[in-house]
C-alpha cells in the first residue's frame, strides 16, 4: 500500500466516526438532509453528545488506534497486548481525544470488566455467547493497513482480535470478510467485495472451520443484495457499509451512512475507512481533515505505518 492509501484509510475511518458522532442513536427520520449532513450539523439540531466538540472519534476510532499501536509495537497481534490496551482506554483514556470516554458498547464493557478483574483476555471475549454487536468490526481496518501476510494470515488474525471483546462466530466471520474485503480495494480489483468473499469461501472449506464457513452462508448470506439500516448489529453494520460504498465519492459515502441513521458513527466509521483507502487522504475534504480534533494521537502512528510499508 503507498502513503495515501493508508492516511485515506486511517484518518477516513476517523473522521467517518467523528462526522457520525452528533447523529447518533436517532431514527432515520430524525436526520437532517444528505445535504446538511456535516461535521457541524446543522443550527440548532440536538446533538446526541452536547458536550463533546465536533471533530472527535469515539469508541471506534480510538480501539482502531489501540489496535494499530498494538501491532507497530508487537510487530504482530497480541491478543494479551491488545486487550491491556483496550482497557487502558476504557479506564485511562488511552487515545480517547481529551482522554475522555464517552461511549462503549455493552458486550465491550462487559468483556474489558472482566479484563480487570483477571479474566484472561480471550475467555473474557467469551462472555458474550449471544452477543452479535459490531464492537469489533467497528475497529479492524488497521489489521488490513499493517499486515504483511497472506490473506490466510489476515483473516486468522481477523478473527484473534475480534475475540478479545467479541467472541461470537458471526463477529470474528464479520472482521475476516471486511479485512478481505478491504485488502481487495487497497488492490484496486473491480469487484472487490466478490472477490473478497471468494477468497474467504475457499479458505472456510478447511475443516476447522466448517462452522465459520456454515454462519458465513447462512448468517451473513455475502450474496444478497447491498442494503442495510446502520443497526448495531454486526451483519447489518457489514452490509450497511456495502450499501454506502456504491456511493463514487468519500463524501457520499459517509453522508449515506449517517442518513441510515441508529449506530451513525459506526457505520461512518467502517464504512469511511474503505471510502478512504479506496480515494486517497485527497479525497476527504480539507474541512474535515483539518477539524479532526485528536490529530497528535495519529500522527506518530501514521507515520510509523507509512515506514513500514516503505522498508
Amino acid at each position: 500500500m503507498n502513503a495515501d492509501q493508508l492516511a485515506g484509510g486511517l484518518m477516513g475511518l476517523l473522521i467517518g466516526d467523528a462526522v457520525g458522532v452528533p447523529y447518533e442513536f436517532n431514527a432515520p427520520t430524525d436526520i437532517p438532509p444528505i445535504a446538511h449532513i456535516d461535521l457541524h450539523p446543522p443550527t440548532g439540531y440536538r446533538r446526541t453528545y452536547p458536550d463533546i466538540p465536533p471533530g472527535t472519534w469515539s469508541d471506534d476510532g480510538a480501539q482502531a488506534l489501540c489496535l494499530l499501536a498494538s501491532l507497530l509495537d508487537c510487530d504482530r497481534l497480541d491478543p494479551d497486548d491488545l486487550g491491556q490496551r483496550f482497557l487502558r482506554w476504557y479506564t485511562e483514556g488511552y487515545f480517547a481525544v481529551d482522554r475522555h470516554v464517552f461511549d462503549v458498547g455493552n458486550q465491550t464493557a462487559k468483556a474489558l470488566n472482566a479484563i480487570q478483574s483477571g479474566m484472561p483476555v480471550l475467555q473474557a471475549g467469551q462472555l458474550g455467547k449471544q452477543a452479535k454487536g459490531n464492537g469489533s468490526l467497528m475497529r479492524s481496518l488497521p489489521l488490513t493497513l499493517w499486515h504483511p501476510g497472506s490473506d490466510a494470515e489476515l483473516v486468522a488474525d481477523a478473527h484473534l482480535q475480534s475475540q478479545t471483546t467479541h467472541g461470537q462466530i458471526t463477529c470474528q466471520v464479520c472482521c475476516a470478510l471486511y479485512c478481505l474485503w478491504a485488502r481487495q480495494i487497497a488492490a484496486a480489483i473491480a469487484h472487490p467485495w466478490e472477490a473478497a468473499v471468494a477468497t474467504l469461501r475457499q479458505l472456510y472449506t478447511a475443516p476447522h472451520y466448517a462452522l465459520y464457513l456454515q454462519d458465513l452462508e447462512e448468517t451473513i448470506r455475502p450474496d444478497q443484495p447491498p442494503g442495510g439500516e446502520g443497526s448495531g448489529y454486526v451483519v447489518d453494520c457489514l452490509h450497511s457499509a456495502r450499501w454506502v460504498m456504491q456511493s463514487d465519492s468519500y463524501v457520499g459515502v459517509v453522508k449515506q451512512a449517517i442518513a441510515l441513521g441508529n449506530d451513525t458513527d459506526t457505520t461512518a466509521c467502517v464504512a469511511g475507512g474503505l471510502a478512504g483507502l479506496r480515494d486517497g487522504l485527497q479525497a476527504i475534504p480539507e474541512e474535515w481533515r483539518s477539524q479532526l480534533r485528536g490529530q497528535d494521537l495519529v500522527q506518530p502512528l501514521l507515520e510509523r505505518l507509512v515506514e513500514r510499508w516503505r522498508g
